[in-house]
């Protein structure tokens, strides 16, 4: 009995212990597997060509999947990359997505050796289910790789859409489009209602481009059809829109230029590029003056100075619009739509500010780091239309890549005057045209979580500041 016991005893101890070792041994693979990954992550963090040098500094990397758990967790938000560059002190890092290698540019001297120098490596775009199904396959210049195609869509738009006699072409919509504006704002005043500044912004926007916008309402091909059957049957002889005017292109043939997707993709496309930048800066800009009132005092007078109080600010007198073109740029260094611009991807090995990008990297140049970076701006997060002024003339564009408008280099925007004159009516004709109060409540700037828009649309109660014979009305 006793000698049962003690082998009971024994048993239970051999298996108590055998347990005790297999707990052992699984914890010491745990710790042994963690510590090869550690070490493989700080080996592939330093991952180098012979030739070429190291890597961009950037978050250690998983085996395989690299930082793909972080992105997803962060959903790559832009705020996740800033953060991690500005305890790393970088202007230029390296986020690892399996095989993909993506670039994060904080600086301008970076940012020009990208998109001037290197142009040519980092032309091409990343090719993406999304992007493949934004483009209909490939069809628009934007997502585009750099082929045939691209070529053909991209000279098409610079000698149709945006060339300077097309410019001019479409000048009295634009201008009809601003006498709607000013029109929706009195009509909200004598409601006395506030204005949404998103909704107006966006709508005058998306307006310049209406016949376009409602291809895409319906989007399945009734518009187009009908317009081509006017076209073919000779019902329809005078150009009216942008729409008209992909419909008549010929090749040398005489042939239509453009097939149905392409005219259809091309006008989303168009629709896309033409309302956000323009509309987000100009709600940005008036809801920072309305929460400083000298800053709105002073944009009115200097648009009386030039325009005085007897007639509209027109698309010519925007050369001597020195201040509000100052606000505007403000708006875009500060408050820019998208925090990066759209991935380019090098072509083959290559270095940028000394380190090793490699072929097929996605180099995303922040625009929300380039107009934050206190490198370059005195007081960053501050509304100082001021810092833009100088002896000379006062331009959207910025060569310096300081902060970003319209991208630059070769694929860069193409309709950078459009642009411009669609922002600078557009903010021009509101302060001109309007006395504006915050609500009671005063308006919040703070901005989005996910993206840079604010985080609840601006809006603020109007005044008309001019004599009542200016004002458009519904008969005009």
């Amino acid at each position: 009995m006793k000698l049962s016991n003690a082998t009971t005893i024994i048993d239970t101890f051999t298996a108590s212990a055998s347990m005790s070792t297999t707990i052992l041994s699984l914890v010491v693979t745990i710790l042994l597997i963690l510590g090869v990954l550690k070490l493989y992550r700080r080996v592939t963090n330093r991952k180098t060509n012979k030739n070429l040098g190291a890597l961009p500094p950037g978050p250690a990397s998983w085996p395989l999947i690299g930082n793909l758990p972080e992105v997803l967790l962060c959903k790559l938000s832009f705020r996740w990359v800033h953060q991690f560059m500005a305890e790393m002190e970088t202007d230029i890092a390296c986020i690892r997505v399996r095989n993909t290698h993506i670039i994060p540019v904080l600086c301008p001297e970076i940012a020009s050796e990208i998109y001037k120098k290197k142009d040519a490596i980092f032309s091409a775009r990343p090719l993406t289910l999304g992007t493949q199904e934004t483009s209909g396959g490939y069809l628009t210049p934007i997502f585009s790789p750099c082929n045939d195609q691209w070529k053909k869509m991209r000279k098409m738009l610079i000698s149709e859409v945006v060339s300077p006699a097309r410019v001019k072409w479409l000048h009295d919509k634009r201008a009809k489009e601003g006498d709607n504006l000013v029109l929706y704002v009195q009509n909200q005043y004598k409601a006395n209602k506030s204005v949404n500044l998103r909704l107006v912004t966006r709508h005058y926007s998306a307006n310049l481009v209406r016949h376009a916008n409602s291809v895409i309402r319906k989007y399945h091909d009734p518009v187009i059809h009908e317009r081509m059957r006017q076209w073919r049957s000779g019902q329809r002889k005078d150009m009216d829109d942008i729409l008209d005017v992909f419909i008549t292109l010929k090749n040398p043939s005489g042939h239509p230029f453009l097939t149905d997707d392409e005219i259809r993709y091309q006008l989303a496309e168009l629709m896309i590029g033409s309302v956000d930048n323009p509309s987000n800066s100009v709600e940005w800009a008036i809801g920072e003056m309305i929460n400083q009132p000298k800053l709105m005092k002073k944009a009115q007078e200097k648009i009386d100075r030039v325009v005085g109080k007897e007639r509209l600010v027109q698309e010519s007198d925007i050369g001597e619009l020195n201040y509000i073109k100052a606000c505007a740029r403000e708006a875009y260094r500060l408050h820019p739509f998208s925090a990066f611009n759209i991935p380019h991807t090098s072509t083959e090995d290559t270095t940028v500010a000394g380190y090793y990008i490699p072929e097929g990297s996605h180099a995303l140049v922040s625009r929300y780091g380039l107009g934050r970076n206190p490198k370059l701006w005195v007081n960053p997060l501050k509304f100082d239309p001021e810092r833009h002024m100088n002896d000379g003339d006062v331009s959207l564009l910025e060569n310096d890549l300081r902060f970003i408008s319209f991208s630059t280099g070769r694929r860069g925007c193409i309709a950078g005057v459009l642009g411009t004159y669609m922002t600078i009516m557009l903010l021009a004709r509101m302060v001109q045209c309007f006395d504006w109060t915050p609500p009671p409540n005063g308006i919040d700037l703070s901005e989005a979580v996910d993206e840079l828009s604010p985080a609840m649309p601006v809006t603020a109660f109007a005044r008309p500041r001019l004599p009542p014979h200016l004002y458009p009305t519904d008969q005009n």
